[in-house]
């Protein structure tokens, strides 16, 4: 069976504080663990919707492993790429929130199972039928192993015809920002789809304005879909045709963690069934928003049904 959706990268569980303003240098509460990974959330909220998902990472033979793989198989996830590593602990990311939305990292995973990505973690076969490739910048920022793992997958990708989406997920914890200009070139070049913030638009290109970020990635490929997103100001969408705002939907922010992985799979998900890219990214803003309302970075990934409900609701939004 061709996936319709393949992704590579990060597995681990997230430990989070429990409150704002609350940082991660000083004694506090957390909550956790809760499965996570950018690529992962992606995947299991683009399976909750109903498309046939492979994801491909590794985790340790233990219990934070043993609670990320559950998640997955239950959404129905092919887990037959995450692989299992003995004497390796799975990764872990713990996260403190700010008031005004920023969040700070600390990362366990370079050293753990979810940072042992290599090149023959990926079956050639999984490419063969694939509808589109999605890959994020967190993953390409923990190590030079990972990157090379990321070129194979984009290069098998290629090779079988399949699109390639690409979220830089820029994470200055991983790697520097002027080095991850560097590196994510090639992937921007190839990207079908690309879905940065304003921000990591205008470092990738090196332009001073949004515009100018996305003219100069719609001059390198006519054909792409530039998708900036700004949270709780919904997103724009740009293409040869022009510029379209997609308004956000209102909702009461709860935990921001894995918004924009939700929202990528909700417009991929879209994408891939033949929407315009402004209805592809309305149904995206509405995963998005969801994934808000609830604690657990996972937690907020809805169903197609639920999603549809959720817009029906907001039908003047």
């Amino acid at each position: 069976m061709a996936f319709d959706i393949l992704t590579v990268g990060e597995a681990l569980v997230e430990i989070m504080r429990t409150g704002l303003d609350q940082p991660l240098d000083r004694p506090g509460p957390f909550t956790g663990p809760y499965p996570s990974g950018a690529p992962f959330i992606f995947a299991v909220q683009a399976a909750r919707l109903g498309a046939r998902v492979a994801g491909v990472g590794a985790i340790g033979d233990d219990a934070f492993g043993q609670c990320f793989i559950a998640q997955l198989r239950s959404d129905g996830v092919d887990t037959r790429g995450v692989r299992v590593l003995p004497g390796r602990t799975t990764g872990v990311a713990f996260v403190a929130y700010f008031t005004g939305g920023a969040r700070d990292f600390v990362f366990h995973m370079r050293h753990a199972a979810s940072g042992q990505l290599t090149p023959d973690l990926l079956d050639p076969a999984w490419f063969e039928g694939l509808g589109v490739l999605h890959l994020m910048g967190s993953t390409l920022s923990i190590h030079d192993d990972a990157l090379a793992t990321a070129r194979r997958a984009l290069a098998l990708a290629q090779q079988a015809g399949a699109r390639f989406s690409f979220d830089p997920n820029l994470r200055p914890q991983l790697m520097p920002n002027a080095r991850a200009r560097e590196v994510f070139a090639p992937f921007v070049a190839a990207a079908d789809v690309i879905i940065p913030t304003d921000e990591e638009a205008r470092l990738l290109t090196g332009t001073d304005t949004t515009e100018d970020a996305v003219a100069a990635l719609l001059a390198d490929k006519p054909s792409r879909v530039v998708i900036v997103t700004r949270g709780g100001d919904g997103c724009a969408v740009y293409t040869r045709d022009g510029a379209v705002h997609v308004p956000a939907f209102p909702v009461e922010e709860v935990d921001p963690t894995g918004a924009g992985d939700c929202f990528d799979a909700g417009f991929l998900f879209r994408w891939l069934a033949g929407d315009p890219p402004a209805e592809a990214a309305r149904f995206a803003n509405a995963c998005g928003a969801l994934a808000v309302t609830q604690q657990g970075t996972m937690s907020g990934a809805r169903s197609l049904d639920e999603v549809w409900a959720f817009m029906r609701r907001h039908a003047g939004a």
